[in-house]
Order: structure tokens, then sequence, then C-alpha cells
């Protein structure tokens, strides 16, 4: 009973004595050739594996913000025997490179954070109209790393007239409860995008897309609503314009199909009649204006829409004279009638004003004129 006791004890005993044997083994501190921090320090744990109790100890300054560094081995290892660190494995390393990570903040971003604080305040509008200047020479702005929290605005000032914005910033940082304070002070303004001229502009010249080009203007510089490129092309200027000066709603109008004094073509229009003759326009007009016009077969003055370049649309219904009979009958046939001739002597001195003798009438013919006549409509 003791003999297999003492056997079973003994066959443990050298069971266990590997398991021990590996627990006391101590790899080796091995040196790291690529290094990151996020601290203004490097220790000796960041340079080594199994660097041990002495992982905490500083050996050097961490490089500037978003840097990386080049250190030899031999000044490395020269360092660390300093601190009681020995039998480093270096391997086939000839330097360590440390880079010490950052939070990068661009300069739009920065711009973007003001603009965004000003946002609908003070009189300002939305942030893509809020240009803003700040007072130094601001880029890119680096933080540390542990700078992970958002732009929180903590105090915003701003003068409407001067332009002036003092703007207090806070970010939360990891590694500390007490958060980063940023300010930045400088001028915002609020633009608008407007159509400028690209060259000098006459009052008769249609724009085109050549003629202009986009540019951001302060919103007090533009009194009235800006106009795009696209509404401004294909429009005139109401009065001559220099290059660089930018365009508002307000400058522009629809371009003259009819000049003043300008020989066009008059249409008297009625239902089932197309009449045509020449006439002299008294007055410039867009498409759609209505303007007056001198008839030159029968000296009157008539009033007509301007419907194309050149061309003045009369209606019949804005003439005093009434509507023939004849040409009333032609929407009220009965089945199987045959339509009634149309007085077209009549129906010209009806829409033309003319003065006509029998032998003017009989003649049936009128210089410069063309009559066209509807068929009469049947049901």
């Amino acid at each position: 009973m003791i003999r297999t006791t003492l056997a079973t004890i003994s066959v443990l005993l050298a069971l266990a004595l590997p398991a021990r044997a590996a627990d006391d083994f101590i790899a080796a501190p091995t040196l790291r050739a690529s290094v990151t921090v996020t601290s203004d320090v490097v220790r000796v744990g960041d340079l080594i594996d199994n660097a041990g109790s002495a992982a905490m100890i500083p050996v050097y300054r961490s490089p500037d913000l978003g840097t990386t560094g080049a250190l030899p081995v031999a000044q490395v290892l020269s360092v660390l025997r300093g601190k009681q660190v020995i039998g480093v494995m270096t391997g086939d390393i000839k330097e360590v490179q440390v880079t010490r990570l950052a939070r990068t903040l661009v300069h739009k971003d920065l711009e973007n954070a003001v603009a965004s604080a000003l946002e609908r305040r003070f009189g300002l509008g939305d942030v893509a109209n809020i240009t803003v200047t700040f007072d130094r020479g601001i880029s890119d702005m680096r933080l540390d790393a542990s700078n992970s929290g958002a732009l929180q605005p903590v105090a915003t000032r701003y003068d409407a007239r001067s332009g002036r914005f003092d703007v207090a910033f806070e970010i939360v940082n990891d590694s500390n409860p007490t958060p980063t304070k940023l300010r930045f002070t400088g001028n915002a303004i609020e633009t608008v995008e407007v159509a400028v001229l690209a060259r000098d502009i006459d009052r008769a010249d249609i724009l085109k897309s050549s003629d202009l080009a986009l540019e951001r203007r302060p919103k007090a510089e533009v009194a009235g609503e800006a106009a795009s490129r696209d509404r401004v092309i294909g429009m005139q200027l109401r009065r001559p314009m220099r290059a660089g000066t930018p365009i508002r709603v307000a400058d522009i109008v629809k371009p003259d199909f009819v000049s003043r004094d300008q020989s066009v073509t008059v249409i008297y229009q009625v239902p089932g009649i197309y009449l045509t003759t020449r006439g002299k326009a008294l007055e410039s007009g867009a498409e759609g204006d209505t303007v007056s016009v001198l008839n030159l077969q029968t000296k009157r003055t008539l009033t007509g829409t301007v419907t194309a370049r050149g061309q003045i649309t009369v209606q019949g219904a804005s003439q005093s004279a009434p509507t023939p009979a004849a040409v009333e009958q032609t929407s009220s046939l009965k089945r199987d009638e045959a339509p009634a001739p149309v007085d077209t002597a009549a129906l010209l001195r009806n829409l033309v004003q003319a003065p006509a003798s029998p032998a003017q009438i009989a003649q049936a013919q009128i210089p410069q004129v063309r009559v066209t006549q509807a068929p009469a409509k049947s049901e």
C-alpha cells in the first residue's frame, strides 16, 4: 500500500516538472522596428516587446504631432542599458521608426465649425453661404490623438455691423476628463453665388454662357435677388454694364423681338381666317408684350402681341368691329347644309378697318396681303 502511494507521487512529480520549467521561462526583450505613440513621451514598453516591469519607464521625448522620427539601434541600446534594460534582441534592425499619432483639423473643417456656430443666427443664413476668415494664418491644426470628441461651440459672439466673430470650442478627450479648449476670432460674412459679367455688355446684346462667370460676392453688395447663370443666358440687360458687375434679376429682361420703327409682319387672326400684311412697330417689345403697330396699308394704329421676331399678332376679338355673320354661320351649320360663302371684303373691312369703295371690293385683291379661308366645319 505504501509502495503504491509513493510510486503514484513520483509519477505526478515527474509530470509536473516540465510544466513548472515552462512557467519559469522568461521571453527575451525584442526591439521593434516601427513604433507608434500617442503621448508626448516614448517609453521602454513602446520600443521593445517583453519589457516586463521596465515597460513604463520613459526614455525619449516623442516627435511632433503627426510626424515620424528615426533612432539608430546603437543609440537605443545605449539608452536602454542606462535604464537597466539589457539583453535586448535586435535581429537585423538598423534603426527604429517612431511615429506620433495625431488628430488633424484641416482648415476647411475649422471654417465649417465656425460657420455652423453662426448659422441662422445674428441675421446670417445657411452654412454654405457664410465665408469665414481667421485673424491669424490658420492652416491645418494637429491635436493629440486622444482628442476624439467633436468640436462643440461653448461661447459665440458676433457683431453684424463689422462682421467680427469670437467663437470658443471644447473637445472631449479620452485620457483627460478636462476637455481641450480652442478659440478662434476673425470675420464672417454672408455671401451669395451670382452670375458676373466676363466682359462689357451692351443693352442690345443677347447674353451667352461665355459672357458669364459664377462668383461668390458679399450679400450686401448684391441689392435684390441675385440672378443664376441659367436664368441669365438668352436674356438682355436693361442697361449697358461693365465686366465684373454682378447681375441681379432686376437687371435682365427678355430679349426684344420687335424694335421701335422696325418693319414687321402683322397677323390678323380670327376663327377660320388668317391674314398677314406689313406694318411698322411703334414701340419695342419682347415675346408676349403688347405693343402698338401701324398698318402700312390703312395707316391705322392697332394693338397686338409680339409672337416672334419681327411679328405682331392682332386677334380679331381685340378689334371693335363685329364678327361677320358669315363667319358665325360656319360654326353652327346643320348636317347636310351647304356652307354659306364668306364675305371676304366685309371681313377685311372689319379686321383691317380700311375704307373700301365698291370698285376696291370688286377687285378682291389687296397688295401685300395673303388671305386664307378655313373650310367650314360640318357636324
